[in-house]
């Protein structure tokens, strides 16, 4: 192995458009025998850097080396040629395909021996400690399962430097523990392992160097073990951020949604969610805890009224009258006209959340057109929110008409968090309101759902940082396959325990 580094950057700059710069003249190094992590906000071109690496995009200026020779990549396949694979955040497998089958797809002469194959496959997962079954069915694989498939991908294609991106987003503490197992391993034997991350735990934990980007631009290189999570903070942001959750104790608490025995079917008719029960307090903060896919979405889904539901209650206690009623098979217009405010912030930001052709004024008046009393819609009140929201939440856009589907994902996710809390609820429902937002971000949310929690509001949290779960929620409710496994006290319970929750059966 050559003493030279695996990959070296020299003033990239990539541009999108006259006015975007997603790269101004960074340069940097990552090494074989190394675990380098890069870090930066949202928009700190992290992703547009080492889709560059590995093919996806051409560098407008500046060269890139690879084991010191001088490189031109204009493709993945050139990225391949010379030992570069990228693991994206989002797999690309053909679910009904086995494991082997997705592994050798794709390959140039088409000519291979899946028996063979099979061996060679085999033969890496033992090297580097990977528990695979080159047989088995993509659709029937774990999120862990599948990562490691993609992992697998590019060592078969002889891949020396490999990209990560988010690579425990979606892992139980168990699971990320056997993937940082594996990759130091793989470090160990000369590979160039490259990270994306958020988690700043993770990156002391686990890399060697960590890089640091600020508004597409190059801010420095430190070693892990001479630094802090603080100080790789203000390199990201430019200023000291207190990294502490502050939670406040529950006072006073009411019961407000009490959901019992809830049961409910896809369109496929597979039950996705199993006697579901449990107790939302007013002034409290319920994290919800699982694996991608236990039943998360669904479970919000069905209190917001946007599920069929196959059995079970949701009472809502409304502070309001008195009056104890039933929110079971009502439609979500009901809900409202009931008084409950359940506000849900889903997944897919530009799905059931925000209108992407619409500007960030009109998506403010989708929650109170109906409060109109003529045909003609005012749009001072929602326009006055939508300064608010952008002027409180940092929101990075030329204006309040700007069309929600020219922000960035992280800015998308700010608008409709922050419209969702200005809608004064008494029930807060929030799917994963930080993924894929920087920490100066992160922290804005968490500050916002602690004041509403002050007033008496009560947050389901669904999360996917256990880490952050822990910190904010006052209790936390684990499922897997669309059963709750355990209830725990968020404050004296730790990740170990979570995890063993999150992938406990119950039949």
């Amino acid at each position: 192995m050559t003493n030279k580094p695996a990959i070296e950057l020299k003033n990239i700059t990539k541009r999108f458009g006259t006015k975007v710069i997603a790269n101004k003249n960074v340069c940097l190094t990552a090494n074989h025998g190394e675990i380098l992590s890069i870090l930066g906000e949202n928009g700190s071109g992290k992703t547009t850097l080492m889709n560059m690496i590995s093919g996806i995009y051409f560098p407008d200026e500046g060269q890139i080396f690879v084991n010191g020779e001088e490189v031109i990549i204009t493709s993945p396949k050139d990225a391949f040629f010379y030992k570069i694979g990228m693991i994206h955040q989002h797999f690309k497998l053909v679910d009904v395909f086995t494991a082997a089958e997705n592994i050798v797809l794709g390959i140039d002469d088409g000519k291979y021996n899946l028996k063979e194959s099979t061996k060679q496959i085999k033969e890496i997962s033992e090297q580097y400690g990977f528990e695979l079954d080159p047989e088995k069915k993509i659709y029937t694989m774990s999120v862990s399962e599948k990562q490691t498939v993609e992992i697998i991908k590019v060592l078969y294609r002889g891949a020396d430097i490999l990209i990560l991106d988010e690579p425990t987003a979606v892992l139980t503490p168990q699971e990320t523990e056997k993937l940082f197992a594996i990759l130091r391993r793989m470090r160990d034997a000369g590979k160039c392992i490259i990270i994306i991350t958020h988690k700043l735990h993770e990156v002391m934990s686990l890399s060697d160097r960590v890089s640091v980007l600020r508004k597409g631009e190059y801010v420095g290189t430190v070693e892990t073990k001479n630094t802090t999570e603080s100080e790789l903070t203000e390199m990201m942001v430019g200023k000291k951020i207190s990294l502490n959750i502050e939670r406040s104790d529950v006072k006073d608490s009411e019961d407000r949604l009490v959901v019992k025995d809830l049961n409910c079917f896809n369109r496929e008719g597979t039950q996705v969610l199993h006697n579901i029960s449990f107790t939302v307090k007013s002034g409290e903060i319920l994290g919800i805890a699982g694996i991608a896919g236990s039943g998360q979405r669904e479970l919000l889904e069905s209190i917001a009224g946007l599920q069929h539901l196959a059995g079970g209650e949701i009472l809502y206690y409304n502070p309001k009258t008195g009056s104890v009623d039933n929110l079971r098979d009502k439609t979500p217009v009901q809900i409202r006209d009931l008084g409950v405010r359940l506000s849900f912030v889903p997944e897919d930001r530009l799905g059931m959340g925000l209108v992407g052709n619409m500007d960030i004024v009109d998506n403010m008046m989708l929650r109170s057109y109906r409060k109109g009393h003529s045909m003609f819609l005012k749009r001072k009140g929602p326009k006055d929110l939508a300064t608010r929201i952008i002027n409180d939440l940092e929101v990075v856009t030329p204006g309040t008409n700007t069309p929600v589907r020219r922000l960035s994902g992280g800015n998308v996710q700010k608008v409709l968090v922050g419209r969702e809390i200005a809608a004064s609820p008494t029930v807060l429902m929030v799917a994963y309101p930080v993924r894929g937002l920087d920490i100066n971000s992160s922290y804005l949310i968490y500050n916002l759902l602690n004041e509403q929690k002050e007033k008496g509001v009560a947050i389901i949290f669904v999360g996917e940082d256990l880490d952050v779960l822990i910190e904010l929620c006052d209790r936390i409710m684990v499922i897997g396959s669309g059963r709750v496994t355990g209830t725990v006290d968020a404050r004296t319970v730790t990740k170990d325990e979570i995890g063993l929750l999150m992938t406990k059966t119950i039949g």
